[in-house]
Formats: structure tokens, sequence, C-alpha cells
């Protein structure tokens, strides 16, 4: 595996910033490791300066962080985590799933991954409507689109999960909303029809943090799951 041997001073930068973003979310050496899927010693070693990174190592551990490469580089105005004084505004997680096995594992692995988003819960395609209807009717005539990210499981009762993704992706207020389709398998053909009607990414269940994780950093202007509101999108 191809190695990345930064100078001495920018090694120093990386670990600086590294324990500064940990620090911010709260996260032991061990949690950011297990986020990761790397070994603590190796985070800690990291964080001493002692340690030359692969760039898999890096793409882990900024993903683990939800921020980009670059913020592990010191531009942490760019970093999903607020600076002191900063108000921090939370992506909210609505996950649409009616297997409870499913939705309580779900709801373990971002507790145990010290996600701090609110966690919202549909048992069925129509009360995910329901709550999308609330949510619009909270923010108003607002043309501002929700702080929302939404799981969507695709086998519903009432209304089956494409069904939802439609009326979700033909409503122009609900449109821009991201969608995360969970489906049992990769080869699932109602994938090709879900990226079709407007899905953006899918997962494989069960829902864990390292998966979610992967999907993550493409909403990162405007989703990640820490949202700044003293820094302005685009």
């Amino acid at each position: 595996m191809k190695k990345i041997v930064p100078k001495a001073g920018l090694r120093r930068q990386l670990a600086a910033s590294l324990k500064e973003c940990r620090s911010r979310l709260g996260l032991t050496q061990e949690e950011l490791a297990w986020r990761a899927g790397l070994h603590r010693s190796y985070v800690a070693d990291i964080e001493r300066g002692a340690r030359n990174l692969s760039l898999a190592s890096i793409e882990k551990l900024a993903s683990a962080l939800n921020i980009s490469i670059a913020s592990l580089f010191g531009d942490t105005a760019r970093a999903g985590v607020p600076r002191n004084g900063e108000r921090a505004e939370l992506v909210d997680i609505l996950l649409v799933e009616d297997n409870p096995d499913d939705a309580e594992l779900a709801l373990q692995a971002f507790k145990s991954a010290r996600v701090h988003n609110k966690v919202y819960v549909a048992e069925d395609g129509e009360a995910a409507l329901d709550f999308l209807k609330d949510r619009m009717a909270h923010i108003g005539g607002s043309t501002e689109c929700p702080r929302l990210v939404v799981l969507l499981d695709l086998n519903l009762p009432k209304m089956s999960g494409l069904d939802v993704l439609r009326r979700m992706k033909t409503d122009a207020r609900t449109r821009k909303i991201p969608v995360i389709v969970l489906t049992v398998s990769q080869r699932d053909r109602d994938i090709a029809e879900c990226r079709k009607l407007g899905a953006d990414f899918y997962i494989v269940k069960p829902v864990d943090f390292q998966n979610f994780s992967q999907v993550t950093p493409h909403f990162r202007l405007h989703w990640a799951l820490f949202h700044s509101a003293a820094r302005t999108t685009a």
C-alpha cells in the first residue's frame, strides 16, 4: 500500500488537527478508531505525529469525523464541527423502517458512534410522508430545504419505499431532501429504479455508522452530520 510521508511540520499539523476535531466531537481515541475501522494504537501514534499514513487511512479518518481530507490538514474552518461561539445545527435523520429489529440495530449503531443528531423513526410509508408534511408545515412558506436526511427502507407496509421516494422527488418542497435507500442486497433490482427516481445513494442493511459515514461526505456543504450555522453554503 502506498504511504504518504509528509514533512515533520505537516505531520505535526495533521496530528494537532486530528486531535482538535476529535475533541470537539467528544470522541475518545477508542471511539474514533472504531468509527474509522483502525486500531486505537494507530490513532494514538498519529496524534503523536509518529506515524506515516496511507491515503486509505486518511480517507477513513476524514470519513469517521465527517470532514474533508483538507480539514485534517488544518483547514478547520471547513470542518464539520463548530468552533467556539458558533451555533451547531444538526441534520435530523428520518429512519423509515418497519422491522423493529432493524430499526433498533440502526439506533444502537448511531448511539454507539455518538452521533448527536436527532433520529426519528417512521414505521411505514404513510407515516414517513406525514412526518415530511409536518416538517414542511413547520418551516411554512420558506423555500429552505429542511435539514434532514431520509434513510428509506424499500419494503414497507401501506406504501412501498419506491412510492415514498416517487412522492418525495415529484414534490418541489421535498425534492432536495437527500434520500439513502436501505436494501438487503446490492443486487436488489429496485436499486436502478431508485436511482432513476432520484435516490442519492443506497446502503445494504443492517445500517451501522461505517456504512452510513461512507455516503454522508457526498452531502458535504449542506448535509454534513454537523451543520454550522455560522458557515455560508453555496
